[in-house]
């Protein structure tokens, strides 16, 4: 048996959709939206958003159609939008649906409720969003959403995803 890095079921380098190669190559901060309240209450990983100046300001995010976030947020018209921490990795995988979660992915951390959702109490920039539009966009719900409260802590170690995997901080 060899040891590599690669992952194991990837298809072949040509086999691959050029598109989702090359949003790969973007990166960016990986962030996590929660929605809703009690036993209805929804989590999501997304690295696939951008925030846009103005009064007030936006967050567009292209978010699975399929997932319960999305059907939540759309529902209720709130979420909170969090961004994790190196540390935080397990937490983005289990709210992405690549990793384990004995219990779900709510019991691997400490929240605090909000009337726009769970916020992870351990998060130090998170900002409360409302949804103002959503469009279908290729295999993806394009939200754009008002940005409410927003705080802004010291990052020092970001979760960042770059080409399907996670980089680690530097200094």
């Amino acid at each position: 048996m060899t040891i590599h890095s690669t992952h194991p079921f990837l298809e072949p380098e040509g086999d691959r959709d050029p598109v989702r190669r090359l949003r790969g190559r973007l990166g960016g901060t990986v962030s996590l939206w929660t929605a809703g309240a009690a036993d209805e209450r929804a989590g999501l990983t997304v690295s696939s958003w951008l925030v846009a100046g103005g009064e007030p300001g936006r967050v567009l995010a292209l978010l699975d159609p399929d997932a319960d976030l999305t059907d939540v947020l759309l529902d209720t018209g709130r979420a909170v939008l969090q961004l994790l921490a190196w540390e935080d990795r397990d937490l983005a995988d289990a709210f992405a649906g690549t990793a384990p979660a004995p219990g779900g992915p709510w019991r691997m951390a400490q929240w605090q409720d909000t009337d726009h959702g769970p916020r992870l109490q351990q998060a130090v920039t998170w900002a409360t969003l409302e949804v103002e539009s959503d469009v279908e966009a290729g295999w993806s719900r394009l939200v754009t959403c008002l940005l409410g409260e927003v705080v802004v802590g010291d990052d020092v170690d970001p979760l960042v995803h770059r080409r399907g995997r996670y980089l680690p901080p530097v200094d």
